[in-house]
């Protein structure tokens, strides 16, 4: 007889789960024992028996295993901004996009939490309950010593604290790079998440950060852009290589550097005519 292999729960994740009973408060799903109930308010249309649905598992407020098609702002391993909802002497409940808050132990806070503010927190399994829970202490998870990214790589940001040069942002969970204060353009904040990209590598694993993909790489689309915006303006626009970094952002979405790169390819090939007043189309 074939042994079916019982389904290994991944707490505080997504997990892809068969539904084995359907019952009047919604419906239970294999854990290969009594089943892990997905209360019916988050039951989608049209799901029988058999179907598979991913879902986030974690413990209710009775120390029940429970799943939900909510998605939460992160499940264990990633780090995150949250917002503090409530505090207690034990600690801070934040909200982390489910019905039940996430919790803070006191002892896991660098300075008391308060209500209503945000705080970058790493979410982990608790060990000796079981449960998910979050800590704000997330120096020690951090590390370049072995990198997981090369330059011009997509990375997923946060920014975390701003420093003389720039600010130092969180890369993907796992590493710790600057984004200097030459290479923004546009108004951030501790806790902001963004997509960047790896600018450059440096000597000890150091790593230097841009919010748009770098080199030329990119011109062709950006020039595409610019183009196409001047046809949209009557072939003018009032916009230079001298003109302020904030509104070439505002207007064009792309840094100062980028846009000069992208009208220097233009005017290499003819395209347009750059003067005082702007750029024209030739």
């Amino acid at each position: 007889m074939e042994h079916t292999a019982e389904p290994a729960i991944k707490v505080g994740d997504f997990n892809q789960l068969k539904v084995v009973r359907e019952t009047g408060i919604g419906l239970y799903l294999d854990d290969g024992a009594t089943g892990i109930l997905l209360p019916k308010r988050f039951v989608p249309d049209n799901v029988r028996v058999g179907d598979e649905l991913e879902v986030f598992v974690y413990h209710d407020s009775e120390d029940r295993l429970i799943a939900t098609t909510q998605r939460p702002m992160g499940k264990v391993g990633d780090i995150v901004p949250l917002k503090a909802v409530s505090v207690t002497p034990q600690g801070a409940f934040l909200d982390w996009g489910l019905m039940k808050d996430i919790f803070v132990p006191r002892s896991k806070q660098l300075l008391p939490m308060r209500a209503g503010g945000v705080y970058i927190v790493k979410i982990y399994i608790d060990e000796q309950t079981g449960r998910v829970a979050a800590t704000e202490k997330i120096e020690s998870f951090l590390q370049n010593e072995t990198l997981t990214v090369q330059e011009k790589d997509p990375v997923d940001l946060i920014v975390y604290r701003r420093t003389d040069i720039g600010y130092v942002l969180i890369i993907n969970s796992q590493h710790t790079g600057v984004l200097h204060f030459s290479d923004i353009f546009r108004n951030i904040q501790v806790g902001d998440r963004m997509q960047g990209y790896i600018k450059t590598i440096r000597p000890e694993n150091k790593i230097d950060l841009v919010l748009d993909r770098q080199g030329y790489d990119r011109i062709g689309g950006e020039a595409g852009r610019i183009l196409e915006m001047l046809d949209q303006q009557g072939g003018f626009l009032p916009y230079h290589d001298k003109s302020d970094p904030e509104d070439i952002y505002n207007v064009f979405g792309m840094s100062k550097k980028t846009f000069k790169m992208a009208i220097g390819n233009l005017f290499r090939q003819k395209l347009i005519t750059i003067s005082e007043q702007g750029i024209r189309k030739s």
